[in-house]
């Protein structure tokens, strides 16, 4: 998980294996925290944390990410049926007709959730030209 130019990347999930790695070195050879965090390239409180859930769950493994399901997702079906009845429709024009069913969200939202099903407006138009 690196930048490319030997770096982590901000905000990715270090392995299994690193994560083992620093609290074996912590646990089983007596190495400090900040030792451990400063070998493996890793902040002090991420080494702190793994050898607590270690210790606790017997795991090392990363928690799942992510927040919660989209309100959008509950209505899912409706957007679908409004993308079949007219498919060349723009993600605003498609936020304002849901807003006319009283489904109100944000063009963020909508552009998110028409790119996570694979549905933005390019890919929905090159469909229909290829």
């Amino acid at each position: 998980m690196t930048d490319g130019l030997g770096g982590r990347r901000p905000g990715k999930a270090v392995g299994e294996d690193l994560r083992r790695r620093a609290v074996a070195a912590v646990l089983e050879r007596g190495m400090s925290y900040r030792k451990a965090a400063r070998k493996f390239e890793v902040s002090e409180t991420s080494v702190l944390r793994w050898v607590r859930r270690f210790r606790a769950r017997g795991d090392i493994r990363a928690y799942r990410q992510g927040g919660r399901e989209s309100r959008i997702e509950r209505v899912r079906e409706r957007v679908f049926r409004l993308l079949e009845q007219r498919p060349e429709i723009s993600g605003r024009a498609l936020q304002a007709a849901l807003a006319g069913e009283g489904l109100v969200f944000g063009t963020a939202t909508v552009q998110r959730f028409l790119k996570r099903h694979g549905l933005d407006t390019r890919t929905r138009l090159a469909a229909r030209r290829g």
